[in-house]
């Protein structure tokens, strides 16, 4: 049996490439696809990431072939070392994501090509000289980051090439708006909807004073970006007086935060929260949030 090729990305690969990076999305959530435009562009630019992505200074794609089909795929980062560029990023290297195929009949030698991709991202590296070496699974998709735990084939690739998780994890949920509370009257209080830092901003105030907000970037679904995303917003902040805590004011601003998704032809929204932060997730999960998800952030190479 003929081992599978690794080598560059060529412009000809971007079609199944993107099936390949949507068939890792499609696990992770639901009902959301990107273009193919929206690949090549995140090849070359990542412009969501507007405080590390200038800091890059070179990029490379690398595939693994097999018999005409892609069935592994990575993108590497190395960022500059000078001053510029954060103490933790700085002279460093990363794989941004790999994506592959797992192991099924019609690919046996699934975990092969990964192995042999992942040979080669740890050769550049060397050729890199980083100072540090991490890895991701940041996809150009929303919700799509770290490493989630409904890719058990990356984790796994991962471990096997020495990464480590020493980061945080996160939960990921997602809820109904039509599931959300019902919008009622709070004796004294008044909602007040202007822009805010990541999208309408809906605040709570009673005698001139701001008792909480909540934040909603409806902004997800760019359609020059995601083929597939209609419908799918999520909470950018939410900030509570702590005063208020326990008073229910969070569930009266998430149902003026629903009432404004009705109108925008929204039915899903989305959350996230540190695993290790109980009190929020039980607050949302009383909301009418469930669980979509958990993702590991932090994979650094330690393969000793």
């Amino acid at each position: 049996m003929t081992a599978p090729e690794v080598r560059p990305f060529r412009r000809t690969d971007r079609d199944q490439l993107t099936d390949l990076v949507n068939l890792h999305v499609a696990a992770v959530v639901p009902g959301v696809s990107v273009s193919v435009n929206t690949v090549l562009g995140d090849l070359e630019r990542q412009p969501g990431e507007f405080i590390t992505d200038p800091r890059v200074a070179e990029r490379t794609t690398l595939v693994a072939e097999r018999r005409g089909h892609v069935v592994a795929a990575a993108h590497l980062l190395r960022y500059r070392a000078d001053a510029e560029v954060g103490v933790d990023h700085r002279d460093a290297a990363e794989i941004n994501w790999f994506v592959h195929r797992p192991a099924a009949p019609l690919w046996p030698d699934a975990d092969l090509a990964a192995d042999l991709l992942m040979g080669a991202c740890l050769a550049q590296f060397a050729r890199w000289n980083a100072r540090v070496r991490y890895a991701d699974g940041s996809l150009p998709a929303p919700l799509v980051y770290g490493v989630p735990r409904n890719w058990p084939h990356i984790r796994a690739l991962y471990a096997r090439a020495g990464f480590r998780h020493t980061g945080d994890t996160e939960v990921i949920l997602i809820a109904r708006v039509a599931d959300l509370p019902a919008p009622e009257p709070r004796r004294g209080v008044t909602s007040e909807r202007t822009l805010g830092e990541r999208g309408a901003r809906f605040t709570a105030r009673a005698a001139g004073r701001t008792l909480g907000y909540i934040e909603i970037d409806t902004a997800l679904a760019r359609p020059e970006r995601h083929a597939r995303a209609a419908g799918l917003a999520d909470i950018g902040n939410l900030c509570i007086d702590p005063a208020q805590h326990g008073t229910g004011l969070e569930h009266w601003l998430l149902a003026r935060a629903a009432d404004w998704l009705r109108l925008c032809g929204v039915d899903r929204l989305v959350a996230y929260e540190s695993a290790a932060d109980r009190a929020p997730l039980a607050l949302l999960a009383g909301a009418g949030f469930r669980e979509l998800t958990r993702t590991d952030r932090g994979w650094v190479h330690r393969p000793d």
